[in-house]
């Protein structure tokens, strides 16, 4: 039994009480419960962290300094686990150089497919360009008819001046002849001092026989040595073949350098572009920053740095003088200016310096004036792509090598479909074993990519750009693609931002894993998943404190007592609502012309003051929708720019909205120093009632004193963390509490100062619900924590760090937030804002939306749980599918 199992004994991380439990290997165990129960706790920071470790721990100790170490999980004893792999959400990706293609490797063996095969095309005339071994160029003359005469040359270089000397040693080679004008002659004749030019040196002649084939390539061999790896074979009357074993173009004589893999690599200086360094894109001036507004005249200051006739700036009335000498009117709308005319004050003349010279002048600034100017610049600045490679990321040499008729930037830029179907129609040559397994790999990475409902994605889309759980899809296809066994794969919702409709995909690739002999543990709440698993693990019964015991643990079809049970057979469901909000007149969002990505040009319109869905299959375009054109849009037009707007023909009806919100799923934070009452700006309130006791004021007190961020009152030998880290060298770094203030993180004579009885340490390990009833007469600490308790989170403590909080746990504070600032008229945009949340935080939530509605706000979630969809008062469906096939409204209403 003991080999069947991963027996752990005494987990106690976190919130989890003390469990004992028996995994079993070589089975699908579904972890679930509320958000906040210990389910991360228990997958991840205890499972997975002690896999991990004790893989680790197997390496030598000086191999264990460059890799990362994982904290001791505080359990007891954890028997017969497998070495363990984490595929979570909670790290995203920073670096642009990053795409789906380096995650899954699949860049690393194209490269080497290319190195190996791809044909190189002239950039002058375009024509192929190869290199001739000895056996092609047997090829090329096997056929010639028996008996006919053939001469194989080579060409030398000689000087006049080193004529005597070169001769010398082409006889010392045994060279003895050579071919001038259709005869033969001999080198040990002619007069060497008058020899100059190129001689072609003859290495061999005979009469041709396929018998000769053996003495032919070695002729060619000997050629290609003494003659810089260039033949000329000379078939007599007037044929003449050129054959080389170096990449030179016959036609234009161009030299092109033999590639390496490294060519085929924006990831290596021998590869990437010059100009943008591999990153596909440069910072340029924004036009759209520069000039907001269109429809203003130059005099009303359309070309914003420049300002206007009533700022008087000294580009400005530059700008005047050159407009009255060119005659360019400067009281039309900028849009209806002649495009000599717009183009002349965008890129300048010879007598006017424009907006791009004035930015120029500027860059040259930045060493003198460093900070300011750097700031006044990025206002105006953005991305672009790079007009060398037009975003390819490659050099001019390597777009130059073909594949299948098409080079590495066409390659990337297809979809993972497309590029499925290209590579699995690719050929190799039979006897180039190296090939056909370099290409096998690339088509079973594509492959598991496509399975996991992944098709839609270019290779060389940036990985930072991908959802949460599109990047654990594309993280769990590379860990398909090494064909690990007997491993213990740990899964952190991999059903984020995946369309019921391809769920039964997701299912196919976890019953594929544990086929292979592999162990997975996954967190899912998603109930089609959860109801394939072999095992259901079900904690709670509520989050935090309420959270951490074993509610479920068994067979998941026997599962009906507990919480999730009732959910899963159908005793307890979210109601669908009785009455729906009904469209307003002259009350819509509408957006014309919608094309960024693979958005095909849509007009769509929102209603505003109802709760709207945005739904549709992965790729279908509902973040590009949503989040790079309404909600950029809407920020630029209220004076607050958070990036270029996605192309679209203009928005109608932004006058209705007084501010957009975008609610995502980035972390709220990773420093442990804020918590609950930071977050929510209750601490200030607290220090201030502190500070105004007596017994603070005598010991002359401020606020200050009572924040563990600052020196004052707080422990300095801790620095206010209430922990120290001890660096156990090759080991797990061990924290223990501080021994001077004991983990209080404040000092001796700052812990003395009680409101009713509680010091600061105290007040922050109160919970929620505990420091509304103790700080109930004090509305402005209650009210800024009223919105916690709204949302279910009355039982996180003060002191928690907002850095340890579960995924689900930070969606609801940051919507917190929000439900307490009040106001109306506001435009919130939620990125699936059911990551993490189990059904019966999916009830809570949807009362905290409808409240916002209820304010007279407009609430637009991009969701596929359809518990969620349900509930909305108006739905918009993108599709039909993702990607190029996507982009289109299939039904609103």
């Amino acid at each position: 039994m003991a080999c069947q199992v991963i027996r752990i004994t005494g987990a106690s991380q976190n919130n989890l009480k003390d469990l004992d439990l028996d995994i079993p290997l070589h089975h699908i165990t579904v972890v679930t419960g509320v958000s906040g129960s210990g389910k991360s706790s228990l997958a991840f920071d205890t499972l997975y962290a002690e896999g991990q470790r004790r893989y680790v721990e197997t390496f030598s100790p000086y191999a264990r300094q460059f890799m990362d170490r994982m904290d001791r999980p505080r359990v007891r004893r954890i028997e017969g686990i497998p070495p363990a792999i984490a595929i979570d959400r909670k790290a995203p990706v920073r670096t642009s150089r990053s795409t789906v293609g380096t995650m899954t490797e699949i860049t690393d063996y194209v490269k080497l497919l290319y190195a190996r095969l791809a044909l190189l095309h002239c950039e002058k005339c375009g024509e192929p360009v190869s290199k001739d071994a000895p056996e092609a160029v047997w090829s090329r003359i096997r056929n010639t008819p028996a008996g006919t005469p053939l001469i194989l040359t080579f060409p030398v270089r000689v000087e006049k001046a080193e004529a005597r000397r070169t001769i010398l040693s082409l006889l010392q080679a045994g060279f003895h002849r050579i071919y001038s004008e259709g005869r033969v002659e001999s080198l040990e004749e002619g007069e060497p001092a008058q020899t100059s030019g190129v001689l072609h040196v003859v290495a061999d002649r005979l009469p041709f026989d396929q018998s000769q084939r053996s003495r032919l390539i070695e002729s060619v061999e000997r050629a290609y040595r003494y003659g810089n790896g260039v033949v000329d074979a000379w078939i007599p009357p007037r044929r003449h073949l050129r054959f080389s074993n170096r990449l030179t173009c016959d036609r234009c004589g161009i030299d092109y350098a033999p590639p390496g893999p490294n060519l085929f690599s924006f990831n290596s200086p021998v590869g990437a572009c010059e100009t943008c360094r591999g990153f596909g894109r440069i910072i340029d001036v924004d036009l759209d920053l520069v000039i907001p507004d269109q429809g203003l005249s130059l005099e009303q200051g359309a070309i914003k740095p420049f300002g206007g006739r009533e700022a008087g700036r000294m580009e400005y009335e530059d700008l005047r003088a050159f407009c009255r000498a060119e005659g360019i009117p400067m009281d039309v709308p900028f849009r209806k200016l002649k495009k000599a005319h717009r183009d002349a004050v965008i890129n300048g003349t010879p007598s006017y310096y424009g907006v791009r010279g004035f930015f120029r002048w500027l860059e040259t600034k930045t060493k003198t004036y460093k900070m300011h100017v750097r700031v006044y610049l990025s206002r105006y600045r953005g991305y672009r792509p790079c007009p060398d490679c037009g975003g390819s990321r490659f050099r001019k040499e390597a777009l130059l090598y073909r594949l299948g008729g098409l080079d590495l930037g066409q390659v990337y830029a297809m979809n993972v479909e497309g590029a499925l179907d290209f590579f699995s129609s690719l050929r190799m040559p039979e006897k180039d074993e190296a090939a056909v397994l370099v290409l096998g790999e690339v088509r079973n990475r594509l492959r598991y990519l496509y399975e996991v409902g992944l098709g839609y994605l270019t290779l060389d889309r940036q990985s930072r750009t991908l959802s949460g759980g599109e990047v654990q899809r594309v993280a769990l296809a590379g860990a398909l693609g090494s064909s690990l066994v007997h491993t213990l794969y740990v899964l952190d919702e991999p059903s984020i931002g995946l369309h019921p409709r391809d769920s039964h995909r997701l299912v196919r690739i976890l019953e594929g894993l544990r086929e292979l002999g592999n162990t997975v543990v996954v967190v899912e709440h998603d109930p089609e998943i959860i109801r394939k698993g072999d095992f259901l693990l079900d904690l709670g019964p509520g989050a935090g404190e309420n959270g951490g015991r074993v509610i479920y643990f068994g067979p998941t079809a026997k599962v009906k007592g507990s919480l999730t049970g009732q959910y899963l057979t159908g005793k307890r469901s979210i109601a669908v609502p009785r009455l729906r909000r009904k469209p307003k007149r002259g009350q819509w969002l509408t957006v014309e012309r919608a094309s960024q990505h693979n958005l095909k040009g849509i007009r769509v319109r929102i209603p505003l003051g109802l709760f709207v869905c945005l739904t549709g299959v992965s790729g279908a375009g509902k973040s590009t929708l949503a989040e790079e054109i309404l909600y950029r849009a809407v920020k630029r037009a209220k004076g607050d720019p958070k990036g270029t707007p996605g192309r679209h023909g203009g928005i109608r009806g932004l006058d209705l909205v007084s501010d957009a919100l975008l609610v995502d799923q980035r972390p709220i934070g990773r420093t442990p120093r804020a918590n609950a009452l930071t977050y929510t700006k209750a601490m200030d309130a607290v220090r201030k009632l502190l500070a105004a006791t007596p017994a603070a004021r005598r010991r002359r007190l401020g606020p200050g004193h009572f924040s563990f961020n600052v020196p004052g009152g707080r422990c300095e030998t801790c620095k206010g963390e209430g922990h120290e880290k001890i660096e156990m060298q090759f080991l797990s770094d061990v924290f223990v509490s501080c021994p001077d203030c004991g983990g209080a993180r404040f000092k001796a004579k700052v812990l003395e100062v009680t409101y009713r009885d509680k010091n600061i340490h105290e007040i922050l390990a109160m919970t929620v619900n505990e420091a509304m009833a103790f700080f109930k007469d004090q509305k402005r600490i209650a009210s800024a924590l009223r919105p916690l308790a709204d949302v279910g989170l009355g039982y996180l403590r003060l002191g928690q760090p907002v850095s340890t909080l579960s995924g689900g746990e930070a969606q609801r504070l940051k919507l917190s937030r929000y439900l307490g600032e009040g106001g109306t008229r506001r435009l919130f945009i939620f990125d699936e804002p059911t990551t993490g949340l189990h059904f019966e935080d999916i009830r809570v939530l949807l009362s905290c939306l409808d409240r916002l509605v209820a304010s007279g706000n407009t609430v637009l979630v991009i969701e596929h749980n359809m518990e969620v969809v349900k509930t909305a008062d108006w739905v918009i469906d993108l599709g039909p599918e993702g990607g190029e096939a996507g982009g289109e409204v299939v039904a609103q209403g």
